[in-house]
């Protein structure tokens, strides 16, 4: 099994679609990582020798934020802006969509299931 940024990589997929398993890293960086590398694009994992896998984790950590940094990283700066209490750290704080959108219906993703009214029969 490889393990590249502390994410254990499928081995018997193609190393393009492996790569994306690792959190910051979609289909575009994934195929400029092999580019970089110089690995075929319809080469699979377990193909792939030692070399070839300690040249993809170098490229990674040289040239992309992966994992627990990126997370940290976006959790800081959500934290910032709530820290400023400007309006989408205010939206943040109340758990409502950030982007503006609607709220008077949808948004059920962001405010949880709908909450019953008392009263609200006839």
């Amino acid at each position: 099994m490889a393990r590249i940024a502390g994410v254990n990589i499928p081995t018997a997929k193609r190393v393009p679609i492996a790569l994306t398993y690792i959190t910051g890293i979609g289909p575009s960086s994934a195929r400029t990582i092999c580019d970089a590398v110089n690995i075929d694009h319809s080469r699979r994992v377990n193909e792939l020798s030692d070399t070839e896998l300690v040249a993809i984790r170098e490229h990674i950590d040289e040239n992309f934020t992966v994992e627990g940094d990126l997370r940290r990283e976006v959790q800081m700066n959500v934290k910032r802006l709530m820290d400023l209490g400007c309006y989408r750290g205010l939206r943040h704080r109340r758990n409502l969509p950030v982007r503006g959108q609607r709220t008077h219906t949808n948004a059920r993703t962001r405010k949880g299931p709908a909450k019953a009214i008392a009263g609200k029969k006839k």
